[in-house]
């Protein structure tokens, strides 16, 4: 039985939060207290970035800060969100701003001995019912993202990087058929270092309640777990959290703390560590929910209890 490792996505301590949670070494401190074993970096506002750590002696000393901490970078989640207008985009026919911003996030993420790097589709899920939109048309547009992220896999790659791409009800390509298409578009490019990031409660929206589809849902009788079994071999990151069935003031998943929401963890723990992940990283991801670090400590806990069950060292 594949074992697991535990970590928690730092933009939990920034959005919806009455006091963000700037300073990223006070992070590492209270996840060490609680036993993490890794923290996953958004590396956004005020948290480590190339801007903010432009040197390699100063990645250098971000990467010891982290493990003296005992914690292992998980993941990294970049700051792409800019990429919407013409010129920046990132379905741009030549989106040079876009690949050269990743490059640099790469080199920062292989810098700090991160192993995989997170993206999504930017553009919100109605994106090519819109004038410019409607300008390239659907199949130009989902040709461009295949054709943009095989170029960002090959440049991964030379950093020895995976890709996560995180589908979500809040972005275009929502469907669970457009998933599958779009990441098997991009490895059959000769990129199988590409993949999804399976997120339980995104899954569970996409799949069980189809939120923010465009013309007809296409729902999934098996929810998020008929989903995961779709893109099993597909998956290169995994964040764990639950789901109520609901869309946040931001129009994406509410991401409800364990316990409190629909998903039956009993059924997804096995089927994740049979999804064929390239990492044992189970990360929890608090998006938006207030109030944050008064569930961290929990959620450690449940997860403790279901890696005894599933995941055994």
């Amino acid at each position: 039985m594949a074992k697991a490792r535990i970590s928690i996505g730092t933009w939990a301590y920034l959005f919806n939060q009455e006091t963000p949670t700037n300073d990223f070494h006070t992070i590492l401190h209270k996840l060490q207290d609680l036993g993490y074993d890794g923290v996953e970096l958004g590396s956004f506002g005020p948290h480590p970035s190339p801007a903010t750590h432009p040197t390699k002696a100063s990645r250098q000393k971000l990467k010891k800060e982290i493990a003296d901490h005992g914690l292992t970078l998980s993941a990294i989640a970049v700051d792409l969100w800019a990429f919407k207008t013409p010129g920046v985009s990132i379905i741009d026919e030549i989106p040079s701003a876009y690949t050269t911003a990743f490059m640099g996030w790469c080199a920062f993420a292989a810098d700090l001995d991160a192993k995989t790097i997170r993206v999504d589709t930017v553009l919100s899920p109605d994106y090519f019912s819109t004038d410019e939109g409607k300008k390239i048309g659907y199949q130009a547009g989902f040709d461009r993202f295949v054709n943009v992220w095989d170029k960002c896999s090959k440049i991964a790659a030379d950093f020895g990087l995976k890709v996560c791409w995180e589908f979500e009800p809040g972005f275009v390509f929502n469907k669970p058929s457009e998933i599958v298409k779009l990441v098997d578009a991009v490895r059959a490019k000769g990129n199988p270092n590409f993949g999804v990031l399976y997120d339980t409660c995104h899954a569970h929206m996409v799949a069980k309640i189809g939120a923010n589809h465009q013309g007809e849902k296409e729902i999934l009788p098996g929810g998020a777990l008929e989903l995961l079994n779709q893109l099993k071999g597909k998956i290169t990151h995994v964040h764990v959290i639950d789901s109520d069935g609901s869309l946040n003031e931001h129009n994406t998943s509410t991401h409800n703390p364990f316990g409190t929401g629909n998903l039956n963890f009993d059924e997804l723990f096995p089927a994740i560590q049979a999804a064929g992940v390239p990492n044992d990283w189970w990360c929890v991801d608090l998006c938006f929910w207030p109030n944050a670090w008064e569930v961290t400590a929990d959620s450690k806990k449940f997860l403790d209890k279901m890696r005894a069950k599933y995941a055994a060292a």
